[in-house]
């Protein structure tokens, strides 16, 4: 597994950062060896925050805990990454495609270009959107903590389609008629 650490607001001591190696390194199971965690170190409010990001196989899993201790916020944010795979992965297994953890995903480029002065684009995110069911993607979307997610429909010949959370708590799909 590959680790990429980042510290807002706090310079921390590299046992830190061996610490949440560590304990990342438990998930390590669950993915292959190419996959990625960022983990991000903050101090907001006299409070301890870890974002933890974890890319693998294909799918992206995301937790941020904020304690009174920087090992305390590790240890809940590793606790809710487990978790998420834990219960998505029984569900995948019943529920969607048998290889959906299986990586098929190219790797992912971002490019940051300048903005145009009328449309005022900051920047542009590029990546490859494999085929995936709708299910698929509500599960995908809500990992990421996202309010919507844009994916190629695989329930619809792999059309470009877009589901999102509505403000009642169901599913919204947004799809190209063609």
């Amino acid at each position: 597994m590959k680790f990429q650490y980042s510290e807002k607001k706090v310079k921390l001591p590299e046992n830190v950062h061996a610490y949440a190696e560590k304990k990342v390194m438990k998930l390590a199971r669950f993915f292959e060896e190419d996959a990625e965690a960022l983990i991000v170190f903050s101090v907001e409010k006299n409070r301890n925050k870890v974002e933890l990001t974890v890319h693998g196989a294909g799918t992206w899993f995301r937790a941020s805990e904020s304690t009174s201790d920087m090992f305390a916020s590790i240890d809940a944010a590793v606790g809710t990454i487990e978790g998420q795979i834990r219960k998505n992965k029984t569900r995948l297994a019943r529920r969607l495609r048998q290889d959906a953890f299986v990586r098929s995903v190219e790797e992912t480029s971002f490019a940051q270009e300048e903005p145009e002065e009328e449309l005022n684009i900051v920047r542009i995110k590029q990546f490859y959107m494999r085929p995936m069911t709708r299910e698929e993607a509500v599960l995908q979307m809500n990992l990421l903590e996202h309010n919507f997610f844009a994916f190629r429909d695989e329930d619809n010949g792999g059309s470009f389609a877009v589901v999102y959370r509505r403000n009642n708590g169901g599913y919204g799909l947004i799809d190209d008629m063609e």
